[in-house]
């Protein structure tokens, strides 16, 4: 490693951890990708600094040639883009060489998600007519409108809700704010819930949206057991979780023609990298939907 590439690499980790505040494992694993790429560019004759697109493209490769996984390919390429991004950023390089590199897709799992009928039959199964079968309406009317996480429905607090303009308030990763907008048959059943059930049962200090009957907020693992309760109740004859409620939720939306930062913003990502993911299922279940109705498919 050239003694430039060397003060670039231990300026940008200080950044890390001064301005983003990661810790000692994070920094020593992103130090160790990034001394791969140096290795790689130094055995090629190239600086840090003067590295392109081709040269940023071959390391790729050669991570591929030596067998590693493609998700530790697909992490190494992170760790790199990030700190070109910063180069960039401090005026310490004139391009980014990452910019048109794509991504290593074999080692990310396609998000598996329901078919629409099947969140329909799904959405069906609580018993409206009960105070339990309301609340869980809302809930499962709420996650999949919003495309909320598991611990961002549980969590959400009778304030994060604006029944009258429409939107939740989700607290995601690292504490950060989204606003979603929820939908005419989510805040429908919300507003229900909570002026039939949640009085009864929650204390007038209790700040949880969704409660039990203890008045006390509903966990995780409780609104696990409903789902697969209700999935087996709705004839689903495969394993279904609340997180592909969420996938659903995304890739229903991409297959309306929804835009893929829009879906991004609601479903909380950070790097649009993780939901371009969801382009590729639906991308699949185009083909399928061609060749089972076109004339030519």
């Amino acid at each position: 490693m050239s003694a430039q590439g060397f003060l670039l690499v231990d300026s940008y980790l200080a950044h890390l951890k001064v301005e983003r505040g990661l810790g000692r494992a994070t920094l020593e694993a992103y130090g160790s990708d990034i001394s791969r790429l140096m290795r790689h560019l130094d055995g090629a004759g190239v600086a840090l600094d003067d590295a392109r697109g081709p040269d940023i493209t071959g390391f790729v490769h050669a991570l591929a040639d030596q067998e590693l996984a493609p998700r530790s390919q697909a992490r190494m390429l992170s760790a790199v883009r990030g700190l070109y991004k910063w180069l960039l950023s401090e005026k310490l390089v004139a391009t980014d060489p990452t910019e048109l590199v794509d991504r290593p897709r074999g080692g990310r799992k396609l998000p598996k998600a329901m078919a629409p009928s099947e969140v329909l039959e799904l959405l069906a199964q609580p018993d409206e007519s009960t105070a339990l079968g309301l609340r869980d309406a809302a809930m499962l009317h709420t996650m999949y409108a919003a495309g909320l996480r598991v611990s961002e429905l549980v969590g959400l607090e009778l304030g994060d809700v604006n029944l009258e303009t429409g939107f939740v308030q989700a607290f995601g990763k690292g504490q950060k704010r989204r606003i979603v907008p929820l939908g005419a048959q989510a805040r429908a059943r919300i507003e229900r819930y909570r002026a039939e059930v949640r009085g009864r049962w929650a204390k007038a200090s209790e700040p949880a949206l969704f409660v039990g009957e203890s008045g006390k907020p509903l966990t995780r693992q409780a609104f696990w057991g409903l789902v697969r309760h209700y999935a087996l109740s709705a004839g689903i004859g495969r394993p279904i979780s609340p997180h592909m409620l969420r996938h659903s939720f995304a890739t229903h939306l991409l297959l309306g023609g929804a835009d893929l930062r829009a879906v991004q913003t609601m479903l909380g990502h950070a790097d649009i990298t993780t939901t371009e993911v969801y382009t590729h299922l639906t991308g699949d279940q185009i083909a399928a939907m061609h060749k089972r109705h076109h004339p030519r498919g």
